[in-house]
């Protein structure tokens, strides 16, 4: 149990260290639309649903690395919460439209990109 436990925070403490790269290489612009944050979910959608399609196929992988690299890395690097607090803040500021867009453009873009992942990599 210390042994996951540990194994899941070195992954959370990278994936973390990535998101915040991403947020200094994307800085806010003056549209108000928070692209760092909507690229790091989508990116983070994306690679989970690569990540299980390659532990689903090769069944054999420890599952450590699984645990590393999605319940470590990916949930590290991908930020419900951060999400969740610039759609509050769109809404506090009357930005409706903007607040539609990025709500439904993440949750469908993420959905999208979870399952192109892990459909892709049945595929090969």
């Amino acid at each position: 149990m210390i042994k996951s436990i540990l194994i899941v925070g070195l992954g959370s403490c990278a994936g973390g260290i990535l998101r915040y790269l991403v947020s200094l290489a994307l800085p806010p612009r003056g549209s108000g639309f928070p692209t760092a944050t909507f690229i790091v979910n989508i990116a983070g959608c994306l690679l989970i649903g690569l990540l299980y399609g390659l532990f689903s196929k090769y069944s054999e992988a420890p599952s450590t690395l699984c645990l590393l690299l999605t319940t470590g890395l990916c949930g590290g690097f991908t930020t419900f919460s951060t999400f969740s607090n610039e759609a509050v803040t769109m809404l506090q500021g009357g930005n409706i439209q903007m607040f539609l867009l990025y709500v439904i453009g993440s949750v469908i873009c993420g959905i999208l990109a979870t399952l192109g992942g892990y459909v892709l990599i049945r595929l090969l």
